[in-house]
Parts: C-alpha cells; sequence; structure tokens
C-alpha cells in the first residue's frame, strides 16, 4: 500500500497553487450521513448514523491566474477527516486527508454554490480479518485511497462564512487486496470558516497586462499522447494472489475554454489477473487482453486537470467484470510535455484498480 502514496501527493500539488494571491481562511465542518450498501453482499453493514468532523485550510483565489477568472475564482485547500462510517463495531473510525478545489458553480455578492472534489488517503483501525473480523467485507487495508465529491452553498459575512453542504465520502484500496466493496458515506455537512489572512483591495484582473498570465497548455487543438500505466490488482475469491496490470493508453484530447475539455481514448490492458478467471480455462496473453474506447470531461486547473470518463470494452474475451467501465481522477502535466496519471478505474461502484501513469503529450508546447 505504499503506492497510495502518490494519491496525496497528486492531492496536495493542489495546494502548491496557493502561493502568493491567496486568501487564507480556517474551516470546520461536522458532518452526519449514512453508509450506502451498493452491492447485497454488504446488506448487513449499515447499523449506525455516520458521524464525522473535518478541519479545512482554505485558499480563495483572487484572480491572479487567467484560469482563476474563468472559474469565478476557485478555493484549493487540505482537510483533516476523522469520524465513523455507520458501523463502529465492524468498520472501526476513519482518519483521512486530502486536497481539494472548490469550483464555483453560483456565484453572486456574498453568497455562492461550489462544486469540490477531493483526493486523499484514509486510515482504517478496524479492516476485514478471517478470524477476527470477518464481516466486514467493504475494505480489506489500513491504508486505503479517500475521495470526497461535494456541493456547497456558503454565506460570507466579513471575515465569518456559513455553509451548508451535501457530499459523499468515498474509502477504496482500488482492489489491491481483497474484499474490497468499498465504502460510500453521502453526508449532509453544516460548516463555519473565518478569515485569517484578508487580501484588501480589488480582485486581480489577468487581463489587464500587470502581469503575464499565459496559459500553460494550447486550446483549440488537439493534443496527442500516449500513457504507460502500473498497477496490481486481487480478484475475488478472498485469499487469493495478487498480479500485476499493464496497460497503454493512447489519448486526443481538446480544451475548449480555461473550463472544459473532451479526451477520446483507446485503451490496451493486459490485466494478468484475469489468467486466474475461470482456471479450467487455458488462456493465453492474448486472450486476456481488453481493449476499450473511452470519453472523457476534462476539468483544467492550468496544467492540473480532473478526468470524468465513461468506456466501453471493444475486446474483452472471458468478461470477469462489467462491460462497461468509469475513470475518475487527476493528471498534471509538466512544461516539457510529461504526463503524471493518478486515475481510478472502476465498474460503476465497484474499483477495478488504481492507475499508476506516466506518459507524454507529442505536440505539446507551451502558449
Amino acid at each position: 500500500m505504499r503506492n497510495l502514496c502518490i494519491v496525496i501527493l497528486m492531492s496536495f500539488g493542489l495546494v502548491s497553487y496557493a502561493q502568493g494571491n491567496f486568501e487564507k481562511a480556517l474551516e470546520y465542518r461536522q458532518k452526519t450521513g449514512f453508509l450506502a450498501a451498493h452491492r447485497g453482499v454488504m446488506a448487513h453493514m449499515p447499523k449506525n448514523i455516520a458521524h464525522a468532523g473535518e478541519l479545512s485550510m482554505l485558499f480563495r483565489s483572487r484572480g491572479h491566474k487567467a484560469y482563476q477568472k474563468a472559474y469565478r475564482f476557485p478555493t484549493y485547500g487540505i482537510t483533516l477527516f476523522y469520524g465513523q462510517v455507520g458501523n463502529q463495531a465492524l468498520l472501526g473510525n476513519f482518519t483521512g486527508t486530502y486536497g481539494f478545489a472548490e469550483l464555483p458553480m453560483i456565484s453572486f455578492r456574498n453568497y455562492r454554490m461550489d462544486f469540490k472534489l477531493g483526493l486523499g488517503l484514509g486510515y482504517n483501525d478496524n479492516p476485514y480479518n478471517a478470524q477476527s473480523n470477518p464481516l466486514n467485507v467493504a475494505i480489506a487495508t489500513r491504508i486505503n485511497g479517500m475521495m470526497c465529491l461535494a456541493i456547497k452553498s456558503t454565506y460570507q459575512f466579513k471575515k465569518s462564512a456559513f455553509n451548508l453542504g451535501l457530499d459523499i465520502t468515498h474509502f477504496s484500496n482500488a482492489a489491491f487486496k481483497v474484499p474490497n466493496f468499498g465504502i460510500n458515506v453521502p453526508y449532509v455537512s453544516l460548516g463555519y470558516a473565518y478569515t485569517i489572512h484578508p487580501l484588501s483591495g480589488e480582485t486581480f484582473d489577468p487581463y489587464d497586462g500587470r502581469s503575464p498570465v499565459a496559459m500553460n497548455l494550447p486550446y483549440k487543438k488537439w493534443l496527442y499522447s500516449a500513457t504507460v500505466i502500473l498497477s496490481a490488482k486481487q480478484l475475488m475469491p478472498i485469499g487469493g494472489k495478487r498480479t500485476a496490470v499493464y496497460a497503454l493508453n493512447l489519448s486526443s484530447k481538446r480544451f475548449f475554454n480555461h473550463k472544459a475539455g473532451l479526451e477520446l481514448d483507446l485503451d490496451v490492458i493486459s490485466k494478468q489477473a484475469i489468467l486466474d478467471y475461470q482456471p479450467y480455462i487455458e488462456k493465453s496473453q492474448w486472450d486476456i487482453l481488453q481493449i476499450g474506447a473511452y470519453a472523457a470531461y476534462l476539468v483544467p486547473l492550468d496544467r492540473f486537470h480532473f478526468v470524468f470518463g465513461m468506456g466501453a470494452y471493444l475486446k474483452d474475451k472471458y468478461h470477469p467484470e462489467d462491460p462497461v467501465y468509469h475513470r475518475i481522477g487527476a493528471r498534471y502535466y509538466l512544461k516539457n510535455g510529461i504526463i503524471f496519471n493518478l486515475t481510478l478505474k472502476s465498474h460503476f461502484a465497484r474499483a477495478d484498480y488504481l492507475e499508476y501513469g506516466v506518459g507524454y503529450t507529442f505536440n505539446y508546447h507551451k502558449q
């Protein structure tokens, strides 16, 4: 599970934007929700109301880059999470930390409604154990990836801000070890934030010629890239061996403006665990090769991107999972065109594996 440290490094990459022209605030949110039993085998798990608290450091942008003004001034931050997820006897307590971005959907005077996406790591003190905790089929490792998706309404009054949120918090080890049906907890939250470092004066206008604010990705042209992906996963039943995943992602993408992009991919996947699927059938490497066509919506924050997409297998001889797959995660583009990829591939609410990748954009150049 040490490789999952890449998750938190990628998420903290968001916070690297918080240098310079940012207003800083502290926020606390109290969250109440329930454990969603998204598989029949988890029907016995929801028992209690889920409670959690989050303490966050907020960095509110003021428009010193062009994309920030296009997004109507997003907020970045880092959060500490602590709480339980709806069955303390089986699942124990969770502690986590994640970096996040809040992108305004509505912004009017002192009110704003944001879409929030956070990525990080969580720690569980009571994972599956064949002897002491056999009924915990949701999570089998202490260290897990953590994701938070939220809609958040905020009213600002001088240095104070009050917010109401609806979010879903997810924990999973991405099938690195089974059982791993994952944990999904919808929460309602109430929060308060206090500005500890305000910025005086008007919001900065990156278009007025005072500072070079060139975007780091070209717009209105197709970019072509290749990404090599490595991972590992276990298939059921419990106790099976962990095997490697090798994949190649061939991608074309186009950014229409500072806020939106389209990606079209061809995925070539060699999942060695399929060799153990239906073991009475002899298989070759060509037999287990999966080929998929994939499309995604991209949310670019300069060189840091969020990815939301869906694909379907064109070649999948043994069908060990569903015919449709999904991908959510983040990428970071260096100035020389090298890409760092961290995405979760899943089949609906069931994780397939975590994609660690390095790629290159062939026709990239700074704009």
